[in-house]
């Protein structure tokens, strides 16, 4: 678990040294931001204590936030040959990905912090479901370690961050909105299965405040496979560490 830590911290810490982190947050604060206070939405006229506009908002705001995070993930690693100096050293295939994994996470720990204030200014203007705000914001943390999981595996496969990028929105995709769409236009066990594939039908009852285990079950099978196919794919080009 060490080792994991110390690839965590060389994650995070390469974030901020490159400045993509300070980047991405303040892009994802000002659209979550803009969206939840200003527009289609005044706030302040509606009455209503809710952060129910900056969850959907956020929703769809770390579905770019997050493969802009992980594109270079493995890609950059194995494009530098740094990967390669990793497996060097006493360091398993599992505590590269997962050292990853949990720097990803940790950096979008940071940029969901950051929107305390948001919590805290709306909550001041009503009574409050606080229940469906730890709800809401716990399932922002699940659907990133999904989209996180989905992105480390987009990266393993090519060197090219923007390959890794645009096959990260691709896979995600569907698990943000095919599934859904195509779930509406059938019937029966199909309809069934394609409803359970989507994030939206997880997510939506958990910004209502329910915390259901099935929930929690699917977003960390998501994001395991998406680390069980990139320890595959580091296996599959031989690189022995």
């Amino acid at each position: 678990m060490k080792l994991v830590w110390i690839i965590t911290k060389r994650e995070l810490q390469s974030y901020f040294d490159s400045l993509i982190a300070y980047i991405l947050l303040v892009l994802f604060l000002g659209f979550s931001g803009f969206f939840t206070w200003l527009f289609g939405n005044d706030i302040f006229m509606i009455g209503q204590a809710s952060l129910d506009v900056f969850f959907t908002w956020s929703f769809w705001t770390l579905f770019f936030f997050i493969p802009g995070l992980t594109m270079r993930s493995l890609a950059e690693e194995s494009s530098s040959g740094t990967i390669e100096i990793l497996s060097t050293k006493a360091v398993t295939q599992w505590q590269i990905i997962l050292g990853k994994f949990i720097g990803i996470w940790l950096l979008v720990l940071i940029a969901l912090l950051l929107t305390l204030p948001y919590y805290y200014t709306i909550s001041q203007l009503g009574d409050m479901d606080h229940g469906a705000v730890l709800g809401g914001y716990f399932g922002l943390l699940l659907i990133s370690g999904a989209y996180i999981g989905i992105g480390i595996f987009a990266s393993s496969i090519s060197k090219n961050q923007i390959v890794a990028f645009l096959l990260s929105l691709l896979i995600a995709i569907f698990f943000q909105l095919i599934f859904d769409l195509l779930s509406k236009n059938m019937t029966g066990p199909l309809s069934v299965l394609l409803n359970y594939m989507s994030l939206n039908y997880h997510f939506s009852s958990m910004s209502r405040g329910v915390i259901d285990l099935r929930d929690i079950v699917f977003f960390l099978s998501v994001a395991g496979t998406g680390l069980l196919l990139a320890k595959f794919m580091l296996s599959k080009k031989n690189l022995t560490v």
